[in-house]
């Protein structure tokens, strides 16, 4: 491969690396709730005038970390990220039942 092109090197602006703040080590491995439709998240909280860092997909699955009862929750994904998102915008998993097993009345 005598004549192989690169593409020309960027540097990504700082905004692109997720603060440390933001992510959870080890990431849950463990998930309660799944986002409904793409939403939003923010690193700290919705702000009217600041853009969402980014959108979780539908069917995301995350971990409530935390809820005062408002429209805005602190979720975590597979991966870590730890962030702020419309607690509305999530439905909560279902427990899953064994086979045969029974509610006992």
């Amino acid at each position: 491969m005598d004549h192989m092109m690169r593409p020309k090197a960027i540097v990504l602006p700082e905004s692109a690396q997720v603060p440390d703040r933001n992510l959870l080590q080890p990431p849950p491995n463990q998930f309660t709730h799944e986002v409904k439709a793409e939403q939003p998240y923010y690193y700290i909280g919705p702000h009217q005038a600041a853009p969402p860092e980014g959108k979780f997909p539908a069917g995301t699955k995350v971990v409530l970390l935390t809820h005062d009862g408002g429209l805005v929750c602190r979720v975590a994904d597979a991966r870590g990220l730890c962030v702020a998102t419309a607690f509305g915008g999530l439905r909560p998993l279902g427990r899953r039942r064994s086979k045969g097993h029974t509610r006992e009345k």
